[in-house]
């Protein structure tokens, strides 16, 4: 094990290809062996909050960003899929609308649904729309210097917005949302290997998305969003444009959580105004608080342990989860800003500190052997 940590010390480059190889075995290898499929099922879904939470560590942790509005962007990926999943199950069967529309008395399908039956262009839209709407907002806002507080306060308002707006839309599922999937792309959900197959599809798309952070954090471009975090003003005065810099961390943070939603929609078989609100947006930056807004896998493992234990714990305490949740985010915000990944560089340094004060320990006198002579 020594000999193993020398040389990966000797080839940092090999450090990060040795933890996605780990990684790697335990999403594809591991997990389905010893998870059940309703289990394998809940983590994926894990998976897709922590693809979101990769996306807050870049513009929150390296950028400064508070994005409380990351359900906006979530509920727009989520809801483009379950409109083409909903679309591809009324034409299998021959229907002309999907069935909670003739349920609900319509009859024609509305026109904002139409380009949607196309998978390429669900597909297009899904990968686009997010990312498209973050730009034109992040223009209008960064570009008129709003940060901190206002800018946390404006992009809630924007995800208490949208939830209100899609409660209200019939034509959408309302507040009772769009669910009753059965195939995805051709694949029926109702097989155990196909969604084993989501699952996969999730796994992989996350170790793609750490790859895309981990590169952007060691590009010119993550020094210059840490720089404009830390000094915006002296960036400024050097020649580069804050608001410019702010708006791709901003974009890139909306394309992952538009990805998270249209997986998470498959997986999970629902999607509703409940699910992108102001609430699951808090519950995401909750996440990524506890787990280490500023390093690189924080806020994913921060992400998925909080998923997990919000599962475990309220099938047990189902009204006990909440308040936890609060005093965890209270304890991290007030005492451990680094969150749970700061806590090791934390130890380490107070390990270092009391080696240098420790006394040194006394010399150890030289034993002489005396040698006896036999007199004869």
């Amino acid at each position: 094990m020594t000999a193993l940590m020398e040389r990966l010390r000797a080839h940092p480059r090999a450090t990060p290809l040795a933890g996605f190889a780990v990684a790697a075995i335990l999403l594809f290898a591991v997990a389905p062996t010893v998870l059940s499929d309703f289990r394998l099922n809940l983590l994926a879904k894990f998976l897709c909050f922590a693809i979101v939470a990769a996306g807050i560590g870049l513009a929150w942790g390296r950028g400064g960003m508070l994005t409380l509005g990351q359900g906006v962007f979530f509920g727009i990926g989520a809801y483009i899929m379950a409109m083409h999943m909903q679309l591809a199950d009324a034409a299998r069967l021959g229907n002309d609308v999907p069935e909670f529309m003739e349920i609900s008395g319509i009859s024609e399908l509305p026109t904002f649904w139409q380009p949607f039956g196309s998978a390429p262009v669900a597909i297009l839209g899904i990968l686009v729309l997010p990312g498209l709407i973050a730009a034109v907002l992040g223009y209008g806002v960064f570009k008129r210097r709003v940060r901190g507080a206002y800018f946390a306060i404006l992009s809630q308002a924007l995800a208490a917005a949208l939830a209100i707006l899609l409660t209200g839309q019939q034509a959408i599922g309302g507040f009772t949302g769009l669910s009753d999937f059965r195939s995805f792309f051709g694949f029926k959900l109702s097989d155990p290997a196909n969604r084993q197959m989501l699952f996969f599809i999730a796994a992989g798309t996350l170790l793609v998305v750490v790859a895309l952070i981990r590169q952007l954090n060691n590009s010119r471009y993550g020094e210059l969003l840490v720089a404009v975090r830390d000094a915006e003003e002296r960036v400024r005065f050097l020649g580069y444009d804050p608001a410019n810099i702010k708006i791709v961390a901003y974009v890139v943070a909306a394309f992952l959580a538009g990805i998270a939603g249209a997986l998470f929609t498959p997986i999970v078989g629902i999607i509703s105004p409940a699910d992108i609100g102001v609430v699951p947006s808090i519950a995401f930056l909750i996440g990524v608080a506890i787990g280490g807004r500023t390093t690189l896998l924080g806020p994913v493992l921060g992400a998925i342990g909080v998923a997990w234990a919000q599962t475990s714990l309220s099938e047990s305490f189902p009204s006990g989860w909440t308040y936890l949740q609060g005093v965890l985010f209270i304890v991290v915000v007030g005492f451990i800003p680094a969150g749970l990944a700061g806590l090791w560089p934390l130890l380490k340094g107070w390990l270092d500190d009391r080696r240098k004060q420790a006394p040194p320990a006394p010399p150890v006198e030289p034993v002489v052997l005396e040698e006896k002579v036999e007199a004869r």
